[in-house]
């Protein structure tokens, strides 16, 4: 593998230039959007035409499946990873599951544009669920192409912001603007339209070029990667059967108990079905220890017997057939995406998995209490927030992600990430100072004329709303280079080989964060206020930029902080 410091990188602005006029930035761009717009319809938008039609949500069970699919999205990344779709393999190994999926979720959109909710709900509420999955798997098998047709001239750094960028975007078609939409020309003509937007993703998705294609991805298929595993030098089966045995085990456990918790609420009378933000909260870590936390510990044992030369097959063994292939299968499809990435961190994989886990824990956990803070502490109206917070924020945080792409090529991504946190952490600053009385943020919004120009905005502009917005602002555009950076070097530490599976993997651990914080951070709120509260989250994220520091020295000494990405760097990204 070409040592990355020894490839002569073009200037900053040239390799920007590049990336951005390459056909797979184009691609990426569109699959962004139709990424993040199911999520804004399916998790937002639609409970508000719910609401309209006087459908009383107590009565759709359904419906706590569909945040449920995106938590829980990287219990059946395995599939999406290993499994073929008959006829479709042909598209590409992404390609196959993103197109029907995109096409799949633009005729359910249509389907509902043409449903009456409150006489049809039994179809609208199978078809919101079954969407939620397809949206879900969709963004499984994105992820996975981002990381796998990344090359020196569409570095994986800029399609992961582009990714972003087309994300962010679609929130706001698919929420605030879908709201405005509706209101002119109804709820049925409104999902239509957006059904449409997406059957014209599937469409444009067919021409996505494949990594197969130019030869970026250079590991065996998945068949030759299972019949590789009887070879020389290998675990013996036997032992890969028992770390298979106790890793199935407890997937199984974890899918049962999801599956439960579905029969339940689909069957079950309103007032006896599950809360499905209390099962996230009681079960989600469990499920997160049962299929990453344990199952991680066992490839850790295995990668080590490896490396001591252990329990390995001192000549080839004969090809497996049947059941004993089967399990191969299953081994290469649960187990060996551990095996590959722990054996290739090593003791690493503690400070990698400590900024997985702090990174962006401010996020995670603040997002539930956005609202209470703006509309029940501060007493800004509906109106307000919505101009603050989706209008004026999501512009605020596709800046910042413009900012943080740019940053990635001209300073590094280890540097982008590490300015990034300390940005981000020092914004939840600006919040103390509103939860306070905002006469810091008042002094700053007067001084730049910022005051000023809300003002002007028709009805709801003042003083008061120009304080909020130049706060939400300031902390979006941190969170747009934070994000940048994080979602580009999370993909980057994982294999091409098994993509869909670690990247999904990895970035499922913030759900264990957010759902043990949550309550911690409610009661700490109730007790003691919102300014002890952001105090608290800037110290949780300058230990964040920490973490960082240490990724990025450790980075440094095994020559692996360029920002710019060469074919060899994304195929193994760390040591």
């Amino acid at each position: 593998m070409a040592d990355i410091a020894e490839v002569k990188k073009p200037s900053a602005w040239r390799a920007l230039g590049i990336a951005l006029s390459n056909r797979k930035t184009f691609f990426m761009l569109v699959f962004g959007f139709a990424s993040g717009l199911p999520f804004a319809l399916f998790l937002g938008t639609l409970f508000a035409w719910l609401t309209e039609a006087e459908v009383d949500l107590e009565t759709m069970g359904i419906f706590s499946l569909i945040g449920l699919a995106y938590a829980f999205q990287f219990l059946w990344s395995p599939l999406i990873d290993k499994l073929d779709i008959p006829g479709l393999r042909r598209l590409g190994k992404r390609k196959q599951w993103i197109v029907p999926m995109q096409i799949l979720l633009g005729v359910i959109l249509v389907t509902l544009s043409v449903l009456e909710p409150k006489t049809q709900l039994g179809w609208f509420s199978l078809l919101a669920g079954i969407g939620a999955f397809a949206s879900a798997t969709q963004d499984i098998a994105i992820n996975a192409w981002r990381i796998d047709v990344a090359d020196e001239k569409a570095t994986l750094d800029i399609l992961s912001t582009v990714y972003q960028m087309g994300y962010r975007f679609s929130s706001l078609v698919g929420g605030a603007l879908g709201l405005i939409i509706a209101a002119r020309i109804g709820w049925p003509e409104t999902y239509m339209m957006m059904g449409g937007f997406l059957l014209a993703a599937g469409f444009i998705g067919l021409f996505a070029p494949n990594a197969e294609d130019d030869g970026v991805i250079s590991e065996a298929p998945a068949d030759e990667q299972v019949l590789a595993l009887r070879k020389a030098g290998e675990l013996a089966p036997s032992v890969r059967a028992k770390a298979l045995a106790a890793v199935g085990l407890l997937w199984a456990a974890a899918i049962g108990v999801v599956l439960a918790f579905m029969i339940m609420s689909m069957t079950y009378a309103p007032e006896d079905r599950p809360n499905p933000t209390e099962f996230t909260r009681n079960f989600g870590p469990w499920i997160i220890v049962a299929t990453i936390v344990l199952p991680a510990l066992i490839a850790g044992w295995l990668a080590a017997k490896k490396r001591e030369g252990k329990y390995l097959l001192a000549e080839d063994a004969q090809q497996a057939t049947g059941g004993a292939y089967a399990m191969d299968h299953l081994y290469r499809a649960l187990v060996l995406p551990l095996v590959e990435f722990v054996g290739r961190m090593g003791w690493s994989l503690v400070l990698i998995l400590a900024v997985v886990l702090t990174y962006r824990i401010c996020d995670a956990i603040w997002g539930t209490f956005a609202y209470p803070f703006y509309l029940g502490e501060l007493n800004y109206t509906n109106d307000e927030v919505a101009f603050a917070s989706k209008f004026f924020g999501i512009g605020a945080i596709i800046a910042g992600l413009a900012l943080g792409g740019l940053m990635l090529t001209v300073i590094g991504r280890m540097a982008t990430l590490f300015i990034g946190g300390l940005l981000a952490a020092l914004t939840n600053l600006l919040y103390a100072d509103l939860a306070i009385g905002g006469a810091n943020m008042q002094l700053v919004s007067d001084a730049v004329g910022f005051t000023w120009a809300i003002s002007q905005v028709p009805v709801i502009g003042s003083a008061s709303l120009a304080k909020l917005t130049i706060t939400v602002a300031f902390e979006n555009l941190a969170i747009g280079i934070a994000g940048a950076a994080y979602i580009a070097w999370l993909s980057s530490i994982v294999s091409k080989k098994f993509s869909a599976v670690q990247y999904a993997l990895l970035s499922s651990l913030t759900l264990l964060v957010g759902t043990l914080g949550r309550g911690a951070l409610g009661e700490m709120i109730e007790n003691q206020g919102y300014f002890d509260v952001f105090v608290l989250t800037t110290l949780i994220g300058l230990a964040a930029v920490v973490l960082v520091a240490l990724e990025w020295w450790r980075e440094a000494r095994s020559g692996k902080a360029s920002g710019v990405v060469t074919p060899d760097a994304v195929a193994q990204p760390a040591e």
